[in-house]
């Protein structure tokens, strides 16, 4: 339903984790995300090693067994002192209902100090009848309780703020404290939501429930640094952002997070124009791309969509506007050029068209002859080492960054001489066992023109904006006071 997120050590797992990094500014792993596929197969496997002794496999106990080693198994390395669950989809769901076990018996095993279970609900707002529902709340609690599960906290979301009478009503429905029972209000921005919840003490009851011992914590970077520099920006700035699955609200979720970041560290009212490659061609991309400060390309995969992504590196070539391009945004850069620059008509991936006269794009040397293409391609972190008087280095200031991967494709060695000859540079490679590999590449004669094979969105954090982001977003502010600089829009005062 949305973005592919990869986590340092290469786990390709659901958008969700990604917000829990940028939150909580942890690290995850592939052992923080658990699938149902991923606990039968491990289950499967044991059985087959005679692992249970030809015992009959079974749902209780072993597939719950397998749930609870696996959210035991994120404590065992390192500080921790509490480890968050999520169990998603519905309450009664047949694929939930394992899960929700597990989560029943680690109650029983570990004490009730020790576990606190948060129940996330829905209080539908009726407009016609001009009140609020807490019916789906009590059918969801009772649903819980059914299989064994009691929940300690009620955290509603709803679009209405309601009474103490409905509170009350709630707590005594569903059996917990009126204290306990938090209401999720929709807010005009999502990181308004950790000082929502703090306004109502959700944090202090979880620490009290927990018994847990606290230093005083202190949120007001957390405001003064995201929340209010986003309600009160002081210029703005159009980012066009173009791939084939704009469609989908949450295919590029980092992407447009890392351009939030980045964007609040320059104090900037972004603006994202989401454009459906497949839409583009060389008719009406300069309509389009009109009046836009900055051309970002993300990653995708496949033909579709790629000869508008190409028009649009074109557009940004030429007309030099800031652009950055992630994985195969990147590598339309450096076909782009490679036929519009170099004179290599037809040039292409191996991956778009395998009989390309000029395939300056080509599978990475490790996939040739991999059939199996589930979590097979390059994967995770990996360093690139940064030349110095480059774009890249400006905005690291490092001789090494470790970036996030997930591709099967490269630039093509045989061309990069030819490439920095007529003006693009190699900024940022990676060389293991003799084999160089590009990873960065930018335009010398551009104010603004830098593309990555990583994808630097997946370690961005409000507050913390990943430095490619963050100057990119810059050369987008030069940009716009270059041309005149704009007026803020309406919008923003609204939102001030």
């Amino acid at each position: 339903h949305g973005e592919v997120y990869v986590t340092e050590d290469g786990a390709e797992c659901d958008l969700d984790l990604g917000h829990y990094e940028r939150y909580t500014g942890q690290v995850m792993s592939k052992n923080n995300s658990v699938t149902a596929g991923r606990i039968y197969h491990s289950v499967i496997s044991r059985e087959r090693q005679g692992d249970y002794l030809g015992a009959t496999v079974q749902v209780v106990p072993h597939i719950t067994n397998a749930i609870k080693q696996a959210i035991t198994r994120v404590s065992e390395k390192g500080a921790v002192d509490v480890v968050i669950v999520e169990v998603g989809g519905t309450v009664g769901d047949i694929e939930g209902l394992p899960f929700l076990e597990a989560i029943r018996q680690l109650r029983n095993e570990l004490g009730n100090e020790n576990v606190l279970n948060i129940h996330l609900t829905l209080v539908p707002y009726i407009r016609a009848a001009d009140e609020l529902k807490t019916k789906p709340t009590q059918h969801s609690v009772g649903k819980m309780r059914e299989i064994g599960l009691q929940p300690d906290i009620l955290v509603c979301r709803t679009e209405r703020e309601f009474s103490h009478t409905v509170r009350d009503k709630i707590a005594q429905f569903c059996n917990v404290p009126a204290h306990a029972v938090i209401q999720a209000l929709d807010v005009k921005d999502v990181y308004e939501v950790p000082l929502a919840l703090n306004k109502q003490k959700l944090d202090q009851t979880i620490i009290k429930m927990l018994k847990l011992e606290c230093h005083d914590h202190d949120l007001d970077s957390w405001r003064i640094d995201v929340v209010e520099r986003a309600r009160k920006p002081k210029y703005e700035a159009t980012i066009a952002v173009i791939g084939k699955y704009i469609k989908l609200q949450d295919a590029y979720k980092s992407i447009y997070e890392a351009l939030r970041h980045a964007a609040l560290s320059h104090d900037i009212a972004l603006e994202i124009k989401r454009i459906d490659s497949e839409q583009l061609d060389d008719d009406n991309v300069a309509t389009a791309l009109e009046g836009v400060d900055g051309i970002l390309i993300p990653g995708g995969f496949g033909q579709r969509g790629i000869e508008g992504k190409l028009g649009a590196v074109k557009y940004a070539r030429e007309k030099k506007i800031p652009f950055l391009g992630i994985c195969l945004g990147m590598q339309c850069a450096v076909i782009e050029f490679a036929r519009n620059v170099c004179g290599l008509k037809d040039a292409n991936s191996t991956e778009i068209n395998t009989d390309t006269p000029y395939p300056v794009i080509s599978l990475l040397e490790e996939q040739e002859g991999v059939k199996v293409m589930g979590a097979t391609m390059r994967l995770g972190a990996n360093p690139t080492t940064l030349k110095r008087d480059t774009k890249a280095y400006a905005a690291y200031q490092k001789d090494v960054v470790e970036e996030r991967h997930r591709h099967r494709y490269e630039v093509n060695n045989v061309y990069v001489e030819q490439f920095e000859k007529a003006g693009l540079k190699v900024s940022g490679h990676y060389v293991k066992d003799g084999h160089t590999l590009v990873e960065i590449v930018e335009l010398k004669d551009h104010p603004w023109f830098v593309a990555s094979q990583f994808h630097p969105e997946f370690i961005s954090r409000p507050g913390q904006p990943n430095p490619m982001f963050q100057d990119f977003m810059r050369a987008a502010l030069d940009f716009v006071q270059a041309s005149g600089g704009k007026k803020k829009a309406s919008r923003i005062k609204e939102q001030v």
